[in-house]
């Protein structure tokens, strides 16, 4: 907890928020997207937004690996698990997902699916050496964090001949959504979505670096700072961010230099370019089909790819009505936004995939109660 403690620190906290009101322009408005789902919640349980001016906005990102898993990947999930000999391993966040009918993998399981929840892909490996009679099938998600860890069993799996072991691949990557997003017709062409600035993700950072930010720093003009996931990384980030605004910068600067280096860890990225290559296009829930944003098995490791081994259907379904999660993964709404929010979608009874996860911002919301000052502001004005 020492090398924890020093980064939560209220004194400081209060001392990086005076100098954010102090150089915060008060004739302008700032609108910052930290792009990963750990910085929403790292915002929402420490009161970060409480302690900013009222000019600094929070816009929240598409950063959840779970939430962005569109709704057809969920049901080729379920399909699978619904096969005869098939045990499916997976996250735990992945379980209570929702379709747009209400099914999930919990629910699926609860009929007699052979779902197994894991902490790691070596989990999944394990299984498999002691289910030789199953086939299992990892059902792998996640950005560049979790992609090494994944390339690792596959390699493993080749080397010990263990042809029951699979893998259903949904790996994505995070500069190709950013530039997505800043390239979507609501920032673009529209006008709806005032974007000036990036907090960039932390642990995917330690894997790419800060290298790979550069081009839409550039390109876009947008000022991008990498922040570790405590209270006061997120503070400074955002303080960072300011002074680059004020000074008309856009460049890329990285506050978790206790992590991050600017190649990243070479060794990972090895290994995952050994295992994986780029998919042409891939369904992201809320941003649609964008172009190199997710990785696939590569052909020489085809023989623990589920895709091709249960020629799984590409599916393109749409999510429930009510639900604004794919509006909130782009930063055009707000959980608050949502008719649903906090009545008929709550984590016991989640509608949406921003409700399930740990890292969605919908659950951040309803967890750390910001859902209720809105609501008492709002009774507020109405008196």
């Amino acid at each position: 907890m020492k090398y924890i403690e020093a980064f939560r620190d209220g004194r400081l906290a209060r001392k990086i928020a005076a100098l954010i009101a102090r150089e915060a322009d008060s004739n302008r408005q700032y609108y910052l997207m930290e792009f990963c789902g750990g910085h929403t919640h790292a915002i929402s349980r420490y009161g970060i937004a409480d302690l900013l001016p009222d000019r600094i906005h929070m816009i929240h990102g598409p950063g959840c690996p779970v939430c962005v898993l569109p709704m057809g990947r969920l049901e080729n999930a379920i399909q699978l698990a619904q096969m005869p000999g098939v045990v499916l391993c997976t996250y735990g966040d992945m379980l209570r997902i929702p379709t747009a009918k209400g099914n999930s993998l919990l629910k699926i399981k609860a009929q007699g699916a052979d779902i197994r929840m894991v902490y790691s892909s070596t989990e999944a490996l394990n299984i498999a050496q002691q289910n030789p009679q199953k086939t299992i099938v990892f059902l792998a998600i996640g950005f560049e964090t979790t992609t090494p860890a994944t390339a690792v069993v596959i390699k493993q799996a080749q080397a010990l001949g263990l042809s029951n072991f699979t893998v259903f691949c949904n790996h994505v990557l995070t500069p190709s959504a950013i530039s997505h997003i800043l390239q979507s017709p609501e920032i673009r062409q529209l006008g709806l979505v005032q974007l000036d600035g990036f907090i960039g993700p932390a642990h995917v950072s330690t894997v790419i670096g800060s290298r790979p930010y550069e081009y839409f720093a550039e390109e876009f003009q947008k000022p991008v700072v990498i922040a570790g996931f405590e209270p006061l990384d997120v503070m400074q980030a955002i303080l960072m961010l300011i002074r680059q605004l004020n000074t008309g910068r856009a460049e890329v600067e990285n506050e978790f230099t206790r992590a991050v280096l600017p190649q990243g860890n070479i060794k990972a990225k090895r290994l995952v370019a050994e295992v994986f290559e780029l998919r042409p296009s891939f369904e992201w829930r809320g941003l649609g089909h964008v172009p190199y944003s997710a990785l696939r098995i590569k052909s020489c490791f085809a023989d623990f790819d589920a895709e091709q081994r249960f020629e799984i259907p590409a599916l393109s379904l749409a999510d429930h009505k009510a639900c604004e999660c794919g509006a909130i993964l782009r930063g055009v709404k707000h959980p608050r936004d949502c008719k649903i929010f906090g009545t008929a979608c709550t984590p016991d009874n989640p509608v949406g995939s921003c409700m399930v996860s740990s890292e969605g911002a919908c659950a951040a919301y309803f967890r750390y109660g910001r859902f209720r000052d809105s609501q008492n502001q709002q009774t507020t004005a109405q008196h």
